[in-house]
């Protein structure tokens, strides 16, 4: 089994990218951060590799999504409550991030997301330790 999670992403200005995600909080390992590319730490064993476009390509022959036009996957992670989540997509939105869906309220879970400088969707979600009610649809 996985032991820990490595998302590769790329971006276009990477110290434009590293501002956006320290001002919503995140931090960064130093030991995997030079011109190309830094590691930020979701938690103990997760992380996003922000690659720059040209050092992002040197790992695939495919062609490189736009973000702000295709969706190539949506990120997402949980905080503690609702109002942690609205003050995440405030922080994103104040820091450059644009508006992507709405909230959503589903009882026991409650989602909202924003698109960071390079397009990449992020959605933020909090949901209630029980879970959902048994005749909950998803």
């Amino acid at each position: 089994m996985a032991k820990q999670m490595f998302l590769n992403l790329p971006v276009q200005d990477l110290d434009k990218s590293v501002a956006f995600f320290t001002a919503l909080g995140f931090s960064f390992n130093l030991d995997f951060t030079d011109e190309n590319a830094t590691s930020m730490i979701i938690n103990d064993d997760a992380f996003v590799m922000l690659l720059v476009e040209g050092y992002f390509k040197t790992f695939t022959s495919k062609p490189i999504a736009d973000a702000r036009s295709t969706t190539e996957s949506i990120m997402s992670f949980s905080l503690d409550s609702r109002e942690a989540v609205d003050e995440m997509v405030r922080k994103a939105l104040t820091a450059g991030g644009t508006p992507s869906e709405e909230a959503q309220d589903y009882g026991f879970m409650y989602t909202h997301g924003f698109q960071d400088p390079d397009g990449h969707l992020w959605e933020v979600f909090w949901m209630d330790p029980a879970g959902p009610p048994k005749d909950a649809a998803l």
